[in-house]
């Protein structure tokens, strides 16, 4: 089937299944087995999911843990393949989908940075050109020549989405990537990321919180066990996930200090 050119993602009839083990060793199977008990199971990550996503839509992407969210934006990125249903994008991906993804513990900073632009597609004379507004991003001082193994999470994240975020991308995905690191960082994050969707880039931000959500997104979707529950309005989706009826912000950040004025 053929797509309009403003089409950015499309995910059809999509499913993924993973499989539980039981028993790590060999041994553990072998009792397993003669005992009858299971050794394994299967589940569904994600089951028959169905959207169409236009670009320059920023896209809020909410559920409880364990709902697929994550399991998604990695079959948009294309780490992962559908085992059935199709997943299409149009144009260059970049984002940060996994704290520390693409980093090589024994490596410095300074070569992770030009490690992680290759896999996120940009050249070596691309990186070299945005070597110190990526540095400068990340602000994580004379830990650039330290191994990265030796970095917090949040010093990671800094560096990781430093260089996501310099990317010269059509689709931007964020998973989570405000979970961790201090306020300022969180909203230098938001910042930039406005400054995406604002290019007319397409958006794709899990979230927790309530409020980066309404200040980032014009659509929610909701996932529920794997399954596409609701696909609309950002307050609509956020009413249908329950997030304004307590303590919803896993980025500890407030309406107030988003800049909302919801």
């Amino acid at each position: 089937m053929a797509y309009p050119a403003s089409t950015s993602i499309v995910v059809e009839d999509v499913t993924k299944t993973f499989t539980l083990r039981y028993h790590r060793t060999l041994k553990q199977m072998t009792v397993a087995a003669v005992k009858g008990r299971e050794i394994s199971d299967t589940f569904n990550a994600l089951s028959e999911v169905s959207f169409t996503v236009e670009q320059g839509e920023s896209i809020g992407l909410m559920g409880l843990n364990g709902s697929g969210k994550s399991t998604l934006l990695k079959l948009i990125n294309g780490v992962m393949r559908p085992d059935s249903g199709s997943v299409l994008t149009r144009g260059r991906i970049a984002g940060l989908i996994a704290t520390g993804a693409g980093f090589h513990p024994q490596l410095t900073g300074r070569e992770n940075v030009f490690l992680n632009a290759a896999v996120l597609g940009m050249t070596d004379a691309e990186t070299r050109r945005k070597f110190d507004a990526i540095v400068e991003f990340a602000d994580i001082g004379r830990f650039l020549d330290s191994p990265v193994g030796h970095y917090s999470s949040g010093m990671q994240a800094r560096l990781g989405f430093a260089v996501a975020i310099h990317v010269d991308s059509d689709i931007f995905l964020a998973d989570e990537v405000l979970a961790v690191g201090d306020k300022p960082f969180k909203q230098k994050c938001l910042e930039r990321m406005q400054e995406v969707r604002d290019s007319g880039r397409t958006l794709f931000y899990v979230s927790h919180a309530a409020g980066s959500v309404r200040k980032m997104c014009d659509r929610v979707i909701v996932l529920d066990k794997g399954r596409l529950a609701f696909d609309g309005g950002v307050n609509e989706g956020i009413k249908f996930v329950k997030y304004d009826e307590g303590t919803t912000s896993d980025d500890e950040l407030s309406d107030d200090e988003l800049g909302s004025d919801i």
